[in-house]
């Protein structure tokens, strides 16, 4: 048959209404018979049919869409915070529209425009420090879950992980096993809050203690090379401070292992290893990395329980969750 197929046609060939074809798509069930449902989708079956979902969803006004907006689609802890949210999506009936906005407000802006056309009933987003002042202005009436980085206290739908506690007990672990002085790599702190965190929970309990420390700064620009002269004076033998390393992007960590690599020799006892997540590949690295780890697929999914609970309505959900990071210990530090 024609693929110009509509519903008055599916209609027509099973022998009932309109509005029982449109029940029967909507799964609507209740107060039809298992006769007629077999007979609608019989005619599907033959007809090829494929309703518009768009126009159904305008009708109903919801599109069973969400709107995920990432820092970076390409690290390790996207990848299982946006599998987390699908599954729970999917689940529920919903699919996802994926947005990677490169931790920049100009392309949050567009996210958020090209979604809100496509129609998505809600919102979740991991934000940089001024998108809430964005979602403000934008006057957007939907529903919004941020996760990893709210910047409000308090306010709002969020899901994050206890990034400053964890952070602090790793830095305060490493000092209990004999470090004596530490560095850290981080990208700029100031574009997420999640950094500023991890950033603050590594200054205070080094500060606490009276340990002297190190702060680089580094991005998606900083080759491997660059990085090793930053970290050449915490590698060489004048330095004769046992030194713990500690990375907090998953994204930076494989370029100070392939740095550290070199040193093969001096891991632990001299220079120690710490990143942040990568769980994926730092098990099987020689020597494996000690690192922090997220709960990122659990983080994903409770971000989207919140959400599909607000569009639905039901206010079942607590709207705030922090959930509890752990150290995975591995060759890369002292035990």
């Amino acid at each position: 048959m024609s693929n110009k197929i509509t519903i008055n046609d599916i209609a027509r060939y099973a022998g009932v209404s309109k509005t029982t074809v449109s029940f029967y798509l909507n799964g609507k069930y209740e107060k039809m018979s298992e006769e007629t449902r077999a007979r609608i989708e019989e005619v599907i079956r033959k007809t090829g049919y494929h309703p518009n979902t768009m126009a159904r969803s305008l009708n109903y006004k919801q599109t069973n869409l969400i709107g995920v907006i990432i820092g970076d689609i390409t690290n390790s802890f996207a990848n299982q915070i946006v599998k987390g949210i699908e599954s729970c999506a999917r689940e529920h009936g919903y699919q996802l529209i994926l947005g990677s906005s490169s931790y920049s407000l100009d392309y949050e802006k567009k996210c958020l425009v090209g979604m809100a056309n496509m129609g998505v009933d809600g919102y979740i987003v991991q934000p940089t420090v001024h998108f809430e002042t964005l979602w403000q202005e934008m006057n957007i009436d939907k529903p919004i879950v941020y996760f990893d980085s709210p910047n409000s206290a308090s306010e709002g739908l969020w899901v994050k992980t206890n990034n400053y506690e964890a952070v602090m007990d790793a830095a305060d672990r490493m000092a209990e096993q004999g470090y004596e002085k530490f560095v850290l790599i981080t990208a700029d702190p100031y574009v997420l809050k999640t950094r500023m965190e991890r950033n603050r929970g590594f200054t205070d309990a080094l500060d606490s203690r009276k340990l002297p420390y190190d702060v680089i700064i580094a991005d998606e620009n900083t080759t491997t090379e660059m990085l090793e002269e930053k970290l050449k004076p915490y590698l060489s033998e004048e330095n004769t401070k046992s030194t713990c390393i500690f990375v907090c992007n998953n994204w930076l960590l494989d370029k100070a292992y392939l740095v550290l690599r070199k040193y093969r020799d001096l891991i632990p006892e001299k220079i120690g290893l710490l990143g942040f997540d990568s769980m994926e590949w730092s098990e099987l690295a020689d020597p494996s990395i000690t690192t922090i780890v997220q709960p990122a697929y659990e983080e994903g999914e409770c971000a989207a329980r919140i959400l599909i609970d607000r569009i639905e309505k039901k206010n079942e959900e607590a709207p705030n969750h922090i959930l509890k990071c752990r150290i995975n210990e591995m060759e890369s530090t002292r035990r």
